[in-house]
């Protein structure tokens, strides 16, 4: 009886084998795309009711462009082409910076490509030289804008001007270490470089062919732009090389790609030319409240300046104030105390051993003694640490959307692009402290 189990096994495992081989296997099932079919779909059918492109356009709708309208010379009735509403190319570029995108080029792509830069624009195919000029040629406007956005969120009480963080972010500048030269090197340069306009201007000027003729007056204002940064490097090296010692003068150097660069300790420590960004945030709702740009490496003395700032914008000046040591000079301070600003920073390691560190100098003046002993207890030590959790949290999203280059040249126009940074950082924690205040009332 074994046997013949033995025996049969292998032949209903056979047949089974077999029986599966024989069966017919049936078509798969597929869905398949139609790309002939015709679909009638407008853009605003394509942005979801709660997409944030849309919060963005609201938020643009509600701003005063009037100084922006004013700059267009084509009016109703008279000569020329009509110019894209400023209100387009704000949106694009609010938006554009919260999601991460910094250069021209690519927005102008996507404003073809991507369905919310393409809701935005209506549809427009915008030329990427639109998009730059416009992104650095209104800074007073965008600062104007950054101090009314700010100031209607302390109206709608929102934000207190109570307390304060500052912090120092170095931002790459868009210039190459070996673009740097000296005096002699950048007048040799110079005029090789008005050589080659002279010659590329005659080329213009004597060409018929208006194809060529067109290509060549490109190249002539590119040797022209660079005459320009050429020049200007120099006037920079002859103004800091007047305030160096006569040894040092011939060692200074400027970059002839941007000018006003400097060559800066970046958080990696490595040295690379950069601008030294300064944000002033406030501490309980991380809006940005103040900005400036500078091509100082170090934020030693730039406490002043943004105070001032803030109570320009505001007209007042905050209670409190958080810096960390790199800002803490004594004078600095007592100006403070003078205007009745607590600052909270750090106190420096005395060099002695025998002096304790929050000691009294017999020549502090009473708000620097006062700081020393506040920064001794317990209380000033916690609100301290707020300022990690706010100015560098500040300066982390704006890495995290794109800030680590930048694309354009000049102080002018990279505190334009800062200005963006801003008002994009203000509109969404706007959006954040609105929503909190509804459920917390809810």
């Amino acid at each position: 009886m074994a046997n013949e189990l033995s025996l049969d096994l292998p032949v209903v495992e056979a047949e089974a084998e077999e029986g599966k081989r024989e069966r017919p296997r049936q078509a798969a099932r597929v869905v398949y795309g139609t790309r002939e079919q015709i679909e009638m779909m407008s853009l605003e059918d394509v942005i979801a009711p709660d997409h944030r492109v849309r919060l963005i356009w609201m938020f643009v709708e509600r701003l005063d462009l009037s100084a922006w309208y004013r700059e267009i010379e084509a009016v109703e009735g008279g000569p020329g082409r009509g110019a894209i509403d400023p209100r387009i190319l704000v949106a694009l570029w609010l938006y554009a910076t919260v999601d991460g995108v910094g250069s021209a080029r690519r927005l102008a792509v996507l404003c073809v490509e991507q369905a919310p830069y393409r809701w935005l624009a209506g549809g427009l195919a915008i030329n990427y030289h639109t998009l730059s000029d416009f992104r650095t040629a209104h800074v007073e406007e965008l600062d104007t804008l950054l101090t009314e956005s700010a100031a209607a969120l302390m109206a709608e009480g929102l934000v207190e001007l109570k307390r304060v963080a500052q912090d120092g972010m170095r931002v790459r500048a868009s210039a190459g270490a070996a673009s740097f030269h000296r005096e002699a090197t950048l007048e040799r340069c110079r005029r090789q470089a008005c050589e080659q306009v002279e010659a590329l201007r005659a080329e213009v000027n004597g060409d018929a062919a208006g194809a060529s003729r067109r290509e060549r007056a490109a190249r002539e204002r590119v040797a022209r732009e660079r005459e320009e940064r050429l020049s200007a490097a120099l006037e920079h090296v002859k103004a800091r090389g007047a305030k160096k010692p006569a040894a040092e003068r011939e060692n200074t150097r400027a970059s002839s790609t941007d000018p006003e660069a400097r060559v800066m300790k970046m958080g990696d420590g490595g040295f690379r030319p950069a601008f030294n960004v300064q944000l002033a945030t406030t501490v309980d709702t991380q809006v940005i409240v103040g900005v400036e740009v500078v091509n100082i490496g170090s934020d030693l003395g730039q406490m002043p300046p943004m105070i001032e700032q803030i109570e320009g914008r505001y007209e007042k000046v905050p209670d409190e104030y958080l810096v960390d040591g790199g800002f803490a000079r004594t004078e600095d301070i007592e100006d403070c105390a003078t205007e009745g600003i607590l600052v909270y920073a750090p106190v420096m390691k005395p060099k002695s051993s025998k002096r304790a560190a929050h000691e009294a100098r017999p020549d502090d003046p009473p708000g620097v003694a006062q700081w020393r002993a506040r920064m001794e207890t317990d209380p000033a030590k916690e609100i301290y640490k707020d300022r990690a959790a706010t100015a560098e949290c500040v300066n982390a999203i704006a890495r995290n959307r794109g800030l680590r280059q930048f694309l354009v040249r000049g102080v002018r126009k990279v505190r334009a692009v800062i200005l963006w940074y801003a008002l994009a950082h203000n509109l969404m924690r706007s959006h954040a402290l609105r929503q909190a205040t509804l459920a917390a009332a809810a």
